[in-house]
């Protein structure tokens, strides 16, 4: 993993941001898994990778990666 720059309030405020809107997505995946709607489902899961996405390149962003183990 490697920092190019200082982590402020800006940056954990954003990332938590990202976070919170990651943690909705996986509800409303969650959610749909349980009623069973597959339509639902997949549109959610659209989402949740989105918000994913979106985390992580905020993340390289910043110039924070890691390598996959």
């Amino acid at each position: 993993m490697t920092l190019s720059g200082v982590i402020d309030d800006h940056v954990l405020q954003r990332y938590r941001v990202l976070l919170d809107a990651e943690d909705a997505a996986f509800d409303q995946l969650a959610h749909a898994y349980e009623d069973g709607d597959r339509d639902h489902f997949e549109a959610d899961m659209a989402a949740w990778q989105s918000a994913i996405d979106r985390r992580l390149a905020y993340l390289r962003q910043l110039g924070l990666s890691s390598t996959p183990v």
